[in-house]
């Protein structure tokens, strides 16, 4: 019992500490670039690390891969199929037990199966050794994902972002943040991504944050 209560603490006072550092990059982020004050004023704010992750890392991943190049709505949907063909929890050992028929039914294109069922192989066979990751750079993490078919850059950045918690991922390939950058600074033309990638610079250490506020924007 007393093991838990320090847990409990301890996590209590990481996500106040979390909370506190996110409370000083919004400060950063306006003075660097005045641009992303209304965002930081009138937008939800940026939540990154201040609840622990629902989902586990493999099946974070999985809904990653789902979400490439489709709605929030039709991921959803998507994840919740094969969610229902895993009997209500997605793991490794259950997506791994489905044949290619089935991962189809769910409304999976055939080179979103390939990945997943490659993605689902590494992590069974542990190529893919996901309590590492804590200790491992965003660089390394994206090192160890891209190399499998179908994992590309963006899909280890949101995974980076959104389940580790990582806040110095800058996504310029995602067309949501440049138009977010373009909504805020109101640009005439659309940026392009190697543009993007320098003006981010001056934001190093919380140019995930700033991705938060771009997407809330676009």
């Amino acid at each position: 019992m007393a093991s838990k209560k320090v847990i409990a603490s301890a996590s209590k006072s990481q996500i106040s500490g979390r909370a506190k550092e996110l409370a000083d990059i919004n400060r950063a982020i306006a003075k660097i670039d005045p641009a992303f004050i209304p965002a930081i004023k009138n937008l939800e704010p940026c939540t990154f690390g201040l609840a622990k992750p629902k989902d586990s890392q493999y099946k974070s991943l999985i809904r990653a891969v789902i979400a490439q190049q489709v709605s929030t709505a039709a991921a959803r949907t998507i994840t919740g199929r094969l969610e229902d063909k895993c009997h209500g929890s997605i793991t490794a050992e259950r997506v791994g037990a489905l044949s290619a028929k089935k991962l189809q039914s769910v409304g999976l294109t055939g080179a979103k199966v390939r990945t997943i069922s490659e993605l689902t192989s590494a992590a069974l066979s542990g190529e893919i050794n996901f309590k590492r990751f804590a200790y491992m750079s965003d660089k390394e993490i994206i090192d160890d994902l891209v190399p499998l078919f179908g994992i590309g850059k963006w899909t280890v950045e949101m995974f980076l972002i959104f389940h580790l918690g990582r806040l110095d991922v800058w996504p310029v390939g995602d067309l949501a943040v440049r138009r977010g950058w373009d909504n805020l600074h109101k640009n005439s033309e659309p940026i392009k991504p190697k543009e993007l990638e320098k003006l981010g610079e001056q934001f190093a250490g919380m140019r995930s944050v700033v991705a938060w506020y771009c997407w809330r924007a676009s």
